[in-house]
This record gives structure tokens, sequence and C-alpha cells, in this order.
């Protein structure tokens, strides 16, 4: 399944992760890895796998370490800096020049999906009428559900909805989501496999141990002298202790008299506890 040529694709990172703070004052939420690979990465490879691609076709809205982002991406999407937090809607908005008439597959760049089957947004996309409202949901787990699901970090927007978005600091709950949804035009489309916004350091976590799926997942030179189970293990990190259902960002480094379990750990000194 690819999208038509009328539609395209806004990944909204812009936010200020408060939540996953002191991770998310080195990276916006958007850089921070996942499995050893980056939550945009991840984000962009979904979109990929439906035909969505280049700056043409995809966008990423900035605000907070926008920097980081565009030296990361280096051309491949379309970058909307936002001097001040526009939210889910306003970041649409802004970018309607760009947009210029087509529908809007609207992806959180924080959201990590493991689904049971490829192609994953290709469920949003199959035999959409165009003017319906359509996202992903799992079970609901939270307060005020649609239809018994929560959104699960992906939407796809029909033209008309995402014209009329001022570019003003708005939220698609609000402006389009609950309005589809009493009038009768919201589908809810159940996402099969994992989900997690990865939100906070619990979430984070628990995000990485599901990709690593039990055993060590390492990236590039690492090195282990010590112990390590169930854990990721960033580029270039090093284990002279033990880590034990842990997270390793790229360079950390774990001494021989530490006992880590549960943690992600950055450079030398900074230990996250995922409580």
């Amino acid at each position: 399944m690819r999208a038509s040529d009328d539609v395209c694709a806004v990944v909204l990172a812009a936010g200020l992760g408060t939540r996953l703070r002191p991770l998310t004052m080195l990276r916006p939420k958007a850089l921070v890895p996942v499995g050893n690979m980056t939550l945009l990465d991840r984000t962009l490879e979904r979109l990929a796998e439906v035909g969505l691609t280049g700056p043409d076709r995809v966008a990423v809205n900035t605000h907070w370490l926008a920097g980081q982002i565009a030296e990361h991406v280096d051309g491949l999407v379309r970058l909307s800096f936002e001097e001040e937090p526009l939210g889910t809607a306003g970041a649409l908005g802004n970018l309607h020049g760009w947009i210029d008439g087509r529908a809007v597959l609207v992806l959180n760049a924080d959201a990590y999906v493991a689904a049971d089957a490829p192609e994953d947004l290709a469920a949003l996309l199959s035999g959409w009428d165009g003017s319906r409202v359509r996202m992903h949901g799992v079970k609901a787990g939270l307060p005020d559900p649609f239809h018994g699901y929560n959104f699960a970090g992906a939407s796809l927007l029909p033209a008309a909805d995402v014209a009329a978005l001022p570019d003003k600091p708005r939220e698609l709950v609000r402006t389009i989501w609950r309005p589809a949804e009493q009038g009768g035009r919201l589908d809810v489309i159940p996402l099969p496999g994992r989900y997690l916004d990865c939100g906070t350091p619990a979430d984070y976590l628990a995000a990485n141990l599901h990709a690593a799926g039990g055993v060590n997942l390492f990236g590039d030179d690492v090195r282990v002298t010590g112990e390590a189970h169930g854990s990721v293990l960033g580029a270039g990190s090093r284990a002279d202790g033990a880590v034990r259902d842990c997270v390793l960002w790229p360079g950390a480094y774990v001494a021989a008299h530490e006992n880590l379990h549960r943690v992600i750990r950055v450079g030398r000194d900074l230990t996250v506890p995922a409580a």
C-alpha cells in the first residue's frame, strides 16, 4: 500500500519533552535512541514503507533543540521551525503553504510502535474515502477514549479539515478529533502490536526493553568486560560493571564497581531511574 499523491505527512517533533528530563535537556525527544535508533528515524522508516519520503512529502516541525534535528535529517525532510510551540493543530496551520491542499498523515515523533505486521500505516490509508478522520488506537487504559480506544500516535486528516486549522497554538483533539467523533465521521483503526509514547523514563525504558526482546542489543564498538543482560548498549558504550534491563546511551560508561538495574545511563555520571 502506498500513499496517493494528494497525501503528505507531518511528524510532530517540537515538544519540550519535560516529563523525560533530564534526557531531553541533552537531546530533543525525537532524537532519543530506542533500540539504538532514534525515535525520529523509526518514524521516517514507517512513512517510507507507504511511499512517503523526501522534503516534498514529509515535514517535521521543530522548536526545542531544533538545530540537532536539522543536523540529523540534513535535508531529507521539510523542516518547520516554530518560535513558540504551536501544538498539534497549530503545527499544521503553520505549514499550510507547504501542505498546499493535501490530506495529512500526522505522526507523533515520540511514538514507539512495534506492529505485528509491516506497513502499519497502510491500514490508515487503505480504502480511505478522503472525507473521514482516521486514527490509530489501542484499547483504552486512559480517560476520555475514542470509541473505547486511546490515540496511538498516528492520524489521517482530510484536506478540508487541515485547511481550516489556524497557525496559532491549538490541539488536534479539540479542533478535529472530538468534532469528528461527535459528527459520526471518526474511524479508529486498532493498532496491532506494542505502542508506547516514550513520554516518561518508565515508558522510554519499556520501549527499549521491548526492542531488545530480552537479549542484549549492541551498537557499534561496544565493550563489555563486566556483565550485560537484556539491555540496549549504544555505540561506543562500555560496561566494566553489571547492567541488567538497562539502556546505555552512545558513549556511556559503567564502572567496574557499579551494578545497574532498570536505569538509563548517559556518559559516566548521569543515571536516570525508570520510576
